[in-house]
């Protein structure tokens, strides 16, 4: 079964913040540290892995990396918070990581729960 994955990147000082989707993690990680591609990773030297979900369906991955996208920076923080407060690179060690799709659904709950949060305090102000 093929596997998809929307992911954050981000700089060493976590201010540049960037989110993808590829078919391979591990290879496109080693894209963005190794600089390989010009653009927003190379530009701002976006090279930590903090975020990840997994995916078997490519539009899944993709919805999800648009829906991800249209947030606000704030809703991108709390949901990688909720996940990896430390903010830790997750591709230090690929030995010991595994890519676990519970966790990907956790997230998807979390990340709808943040939303509806913020939808009720807009609605109160």
């Amino acid at each position: 079964m093929k596997t998809f994955y929307m992911y954050f990147m981000t700089t060493k000082k976590n201010t540049a913040f960037y989110t993808g989707m590829t078919n391979d993690l591990e290879r496109r990680v080693k894209e963005h540290k190794g600089k390989l591609n010009s653009g927003f990773t190379q530009r701002y030297n976006c090279n930590k892995l903090v975020y990840f979900e997994k995916y078997y369906s490519a539009l899944e991955a993709i919805n999800r990396e648009k829906q991800i996208k249209s947030g606000s920076r704030k809703k991108k923080d709390e949901l990688l918070n909720s996940i990896n407060p430390e903010w830790n690179d997750l591709s230090e060690d690929w030995d010991w990581y595994v890519i676990n799709p519970i966790a990907s659904c956790l997230a998807k709950t979390i990340w709808k729960v943040i939303a509806k949060e913020v939808r009720l305090r807009q609605s109160c102000d």
